[in-house]
């Protein structure tokens, strides 16, 4: 079996094209770009912060009380304690509406996509069942997700303040946090392809097929199981291209005088102004899953031969 990349991306891009260009309707960006938007309200690149291991051996020990320092703090200040925690239930409900509301968010795109039309209601309504079984399955996994890296914090606070003798880095000590880290990365690196895998293919086939999560995942892997570097070298495709796509943004950000910054900023009209390429990349993601198969080819026949035919 050969698999191309460029090809269903150069399908997709005629597909974009055909879509919002062929001919401009801004009305018609902005029903898709809020879906669109919708889509993506918890996706996006992620900051991560990193510890730095330079100093003397105090600052470490000081870095590894902080959770102790700060349980204390909070137990001195009982006002701060109760309004932190109503903080975070707030977050947590709040986490869990955008989730809900960019599961379903993530149908009405992907029907927008595969049908080329802007509509909202009907989708919304038509893959309510898809959505809302994409949402339990999104927010069991990020729980299990979260737990797992507070079990890593917990794990390095206390191993690392065993490990760190006489306040001195110790063979051992350094032995740990290599190994914490490589493990860190490779969570980090996991669960990215997770949520690729998920977005890219696992979406389309509950879509495609009325299926749930959990059955449409169970499809995925049967095809993954046969082709696992194909998908692989998928994310690490996405990867650069989101890369470019990010250096284009900052270019166009200072080429205009950092107004673009401004306009990106702003959640709704930065995805309007970037639906092309959001555009882009939802179709290119199907064409490409299309080459293993007619059972996983979302659009229909129809359609399918129209983008295939140069424009």
């Amino acid at each position: 079996m050969t698999i191309a990349y460029f090809e269903p991306l150069s399908r997709a891009w005629q597909r974009m094209k055909q879509a919002l260009f062929n001919p401009f309707n801004l009305n018609k960006w902005f029903i898709i770009g809020f879906n669109a938007f919708l889509a993506g309200l918890l996706d996006g690149p992620h900051g991560n912060g990193s510890g730095n291991g330079g100093g003397d051996d105090l600052t470490f020990r000081k870095f590894l009380n902080l959770p102790h320092r700060g349980w204390e703090w909070l137990m001195d200040n009982p006002g701060w304690f109760i309004g932190i925690v109503f903080i975070i239930i707030f977050l947590f409900v709040l986490g869990i509406v955008l989730t809900w509301v960019s599961s379903r968010g993530k149908m009405m795109f992907l029907d927008n996509v595969v049908h080329d039309r802007a509509e909202i209601a009907k989708p919304w309504k038509q893959y309510s069942k898809e959505g809302n079984s994409l949402f339990v399955w999104r927010f069991c996994f990020g729980l299990i997700v979260f737990a797992f890296f507070i079990l890593m914090g917990i794990i390095f606070f206390t191993a690392a303040s065993a490990l760190l003798i006489n306040d001195r880095f110790t063979g051992p000590l350094i032995l740990f946090i290599v190994g914490w880290i490589f493990l860190f990365l490779l969570t980090i690196i996991i669960t990215g392809y997770i949520s690729i895998f998920l977005d890219s293919f696992v979406v389309p086939l509950m879509y495609k097929d009325n299926l749930t999560a959990t059955k449409a995942w169970g499809r995925f892997l049967s095809i993954f199981n046969k082709h696992p570097f194909h998908f692989i070298l998928f994310g690490l495709f996405v990867f650069v291209l989101m890369v470019g796509f990010v250096i284009g943004v900052i270019f166009a950000g200072f080429m205009t005088c950092c107004i673009g910054f401004i306009l990106l900023v702003i959640p709704y009209i930065g995805t309007v102004i970037t639906l092309p390429v959001w555009y882009t990349l939802r179709a290119f993601s199907l064409e490409y899953f299309a080459q293993f198969g007619t059972e996983y080819n979302v659009f229909p026949p129809s359609e399918s031969d129209a983008a295939s035919t140069p424009a």
